[in-house]
Parts: structure tokens; sequence; C-alpha cells
């Protein structure tokens, strides 16, 4: 079956060429006729220089500009383009000479006008081969831009890939981390069989549905996100008791805001797990304003840490998430202060956020 796909196009490309080349001899005819009656002369003539013709632009484009001129060795393809051009100027002498000695019987005014003028022959001879090279230059560019555009697609389509496994993979960190830290809480309030136990219970289980059915979209709404932090918050209200002063500030324009999921979650936990009890208080100001074009989200704990290192995991992979999913279009601060921790987030939700 291959064999006869691959029959059929070299038939299709010889008479491609065998018409091409007919149109060639036909207009050399024409031309090299002009002011003479002898047409079978002049039909002679042109059948003669025809194998010049074909030769020096099969030269051309099938070594000359392939191998030497689309690969960039230039002093090659000037060095050959020399040679060929010697050649062909004395095969077009050679046809000249024919014209004057079989056709016209060594008379010289016998002689078609054109046929005997040097430059006119040379100039349509290599008409034809500057037409046709143009023409293949053409056809090996605009092949050169289509594997390209494939190759550059094949790539982008890779990247995307790969960022998805990581996001994949850095949600997988984040998940169970999380709900490490709130396990813990309800195992502490379960050992003192606390009345808020099963309140807890129930915050947990909107923070699971959350976990299994919404995280793996590609975003969620802002009003759904605000949800879960308020309900993670009401689990550590609990754990904290009297020891906790928490300002939470909301402001959302519009309910149609999206935002990745489990974004903002992991900075509100680091202040509860790396916040210091200050005067025997933990001190948390939460705050996300959000418009149509940016979401402005901000956070201080009260904190004697002065390690910046001790972050934790979910703070570092959501710098790395960020990256991937907000490239150029977030600025991140963080701050650890002499007695105040600080995180300064802003998103920016139609083009690229510059840096203040």
């Amino acid at each position: 079956m291959k064999l006869r796909t691959i029959t059929k196009i070299l038939i299709l490309k010889t008479f491609k060429h065998l018409l091409f080349w007919s149109v060639v001899l036909l207009f050399f005819t024409y031309f090299f006729s002009a002011g003479s009656s002898n047409f079978k002369d002049t039909l002679m003539f042109s059948v003669f220089l025809m194998p010049t013709t074909i030769a020096t632009t099969y030269v051309s484009i099938y070594k000359l500009i392939p191998d030497y001129l689309i690969t960039k060795r230039y002093v090659l393809f000037t060095l050959y383009s020399v040679y060929t051009l010697i050649i062909s100027l004395y095969l077009i002498m050679v046809s000249i000479f024919f014209s004057l000695i079989y056709l016209s019987n060594f008379e010289f005014n016998q002689m078609n006008p054109i046929t005997r003028n040097i430059i006119l022959v040379t100039s349509s001879v290599y008409l034809v081969v500057i037409l046709v090279s143009a023409f293949k230059l053409l056809q090996l560019n605009l092949k050169s831009n289509k594997k390209t555009a494939v190759l550059e697609s094949k790539i982008l389509e890779t990247q995307l890939k790969l960022k998805e496994q990581e996001l994949n993979y850095l949600k997988m960190q984040i998940h169970p981390h999380f709900l490490f830290n709130t396990l813990n809480t309800m195992y502490g309030s379960a050992l003192k069989k606390a009345d808020e136990t099963p309140e807890m219970i129930l915050k947990l289980s909107n923070l699971l549905d959350y976990l299994l059915y919404q995280v793996d979209k590609p975003s969620v709404s802002l009003e759904d996100e605000i949800n879960h932090i308020e309900d993670y918050i009401s689990l550590e209200k609990m754990r904290f008791n009297d020891t906790l002063r928490i300002d939470f500030t909301k402001k959302i324009e519009s309910k149609s805001i999206t935002v990745a999921p489990m974004l903002f979650i992991p900075f509100v936990e680091n202040s509860f797990k790396h916040g210091t009890l200050q005067n025997g208080v933990l001190d948390i100001n939460l705050s996300i304003i959000a418009t149509n074009n940016l979401i402005d989200f901000k956070l201080s704990n009260s904190s004697l840490n002065h390690d910046n290192k001790t972050f934790g995991i979910g703070l570092e992979n959501i710098k790395k998430r960020l990256n991937l999913l907000y490239p150029n279009r977030h600025t991140l601060q963080i701050a650890n202060l002499k007695s105040k921790f600080t995180v300064s987030l802003k998103i920016n939700l139609n083009s690229t956020l510059k840096d203040e």
C-alpha cells in the first residue's frame, strides 16, 4: 500500500516537472522567435538550450539552496554558485555556437536576431533559474515555519503537562499537611471532651467536602474560598478559646470573581502554626479585598520567631503554585518583623502586575 502511494506521488511529481519545462520551452520558443519567421530553427535552439537551463535550475534548488544556503554555509554556497555560473555560461555559449554552426551554416547574419545576442540568451536562462529558486526558497521557508510551529506546540503541550503534574504534586503535599493540623485540633478537643466537638466535626466535614470535590478544579469562586477559610478559623477558635484574637475583614465586589483553590489557606494555616502568643493572646489580622481586576490579600500575626526559614511546607508550596498559576500577575511580600509576621499578596486577574 505504501509502495503504491509512493509511486503515485512520484508520477504526479514527474508530470508537474514535465508540464513546467514544457511551458518554459514554449516561452523560449516564443521569446527567441521575435524578429524571425523561421519557427523550426528557433524551436531547435530552444530545445538545445533546455538541458543547460534544467541542469542549472536543479543544481540550484536541490543542492546549492538546501545544502549550503539554508544551512548557512555561505562560503561554500558562494564558491559552488560561481562554479555553476561558469559551467552554465560555457554551456550557453555552446548553444549559441550550435545555432551558428548547425542552424545557420556559419552565416552569422542568418542567425535569429535574439539567439545571437549573448546577453538576452543568458538573461532568459537565469530568469528561469532565479524564479524557480525563489519559489523553492519560499517553499522551504514555509515548510520550516510549519515544523517550527509544530515543535513549539509540542514543547508548549509538554510544559503544560509538566506544570499540571507539578501542581498536582504540590496539592498532594498541601492537603495531608492541612488535614494533619486540623485533626490535631480535633484530637485535642476530644481529649478534653469539649461540647464543641460535634460542631468541629461538622466544620471538618465541610472542609473535607471542599478538599475532595472542589480543590481539583482549576478555579473556584472567591466566596467559596473565603467560606473555606472561615470554617478553618472556626476550628482554630475552638482550639485557642480565649487566647485568640482575630480580625477578619472581607470585601468582595462581585460573586463572579474566581481564584485557584487552596490558595490563601496555607498563609492562614501558617499564622496559627507559627504565630506566637504575646501577653497570652495570639493576634491575627486578615483582610481580603477583591475587585473584578485585583485581589488584595493581607495577613499579619503576632510572632517572636525571626527565622525566615521556618515558614513550613504549606507556605513554600504556595509560592511555587503562585509562580505556576499567576506568572507575572502577582506580587508576594513576606516580612518577619520584630513582633509581627506579615504577608501581602496581590493578584491581578486581567494582566501583568507590576511590582510596587
